[in-house]
């Protein structure tokens, strides 16, 4: 997969971007991630990529011809572009899965009070959310974005079956509690049936717990 992301800082991604999973399936081939300056594309001798909005109000604009241009410089057939914004739809697992299957995607990182509503409607395929608050600007929404879809790319994780036991994966509930050694930590102790060897009933204390995580006798009580 190639991600091209548009943004006015690129270098905010140089660390999420060169460690972890991340950074070894771009070794690997897996995903091809570039980052691209809006303020390449600005206009005029100081390369102005904003402007105070009509009708008036606070802040700026990213305007939209720098904008466009930077999408057009790296836009092809196949290209799903997506704009990180407040105002568009929540990002939920099926929508992870879903843009995992695209061969290109550009991200557009908003910035100030966002960007020309113009290059919404004619450039943008797709509006996306990581939740209801605002950011500073659109870059960390898309590296949460880029860290979420990328794990269904196959090959990107190292074991495929944890995409099968993880949170939100088939029901919208949370995965259950995790333990491991030592058995007993600070007076706590790891539930009897998690080292009993019995799998299956391990599985199904597993199930239970991850619906009802609250109510585990091993929870501490406020």
């Amino acid at each position: 997969m190639q991600i091209d992301i548009l943004s006015l800082f690129p270098e905010y991604f140089e660390g999420p971007f060169k460690v972890s999973i991340l950074k070894k399936a771009q070794e690997i081939g897996l995903i091809h991630i570039n980052l691209i300056n809006i303020r390449d594309f600005g206009e005029g001798r100081w390369k102005k990529v904003d402007d105070r909005p009509y009708g008036g109000g606070p802040g700026m604009v990213l305007m939209p011809g720098p904008v466009t241009r930077a999408v057009h410089s790296v836009k092809k057939e196949n290209t799903h572009v997506i704009y990180l914004s407040p105002q568009g739809k929540l990002l939920d697992v099926k929508t992870c899965q879903r843009l995992a299957a695209y061969p290109h995607l550009v991200c557009i990182c908003g910035h100030y009070e966002g960007i020309d509503q113009r290059v919404i409607e004619t450039q943008v395929n797709e509006e996306i959310s990581i939740g209801n608050y605002i950011l500073t600007n659109g870059c960390l929404a898309s590296i949460v974005l880029v860290d979420a879809v990328v794990r269904f790319i196959p090959g990107v994780l190292g074991n495929e079956d944890s995409l099968l036991d993880e949170s939100f994966q088939e029901d919208g509930i949370c995965e259950g509690p995790c333990f491991t050694r030592p058995g007993i930590f600070e007076g706590k102790c790891v539930p009897k049936v998690l080292l009993s060897g019995n799998h299956a009933e391990a599985r199904r204390w597993k199930e239970k717990a991850r619906k009802k995580q609250n109510d585990m006798p091993w929870a501490d009580k406020q």
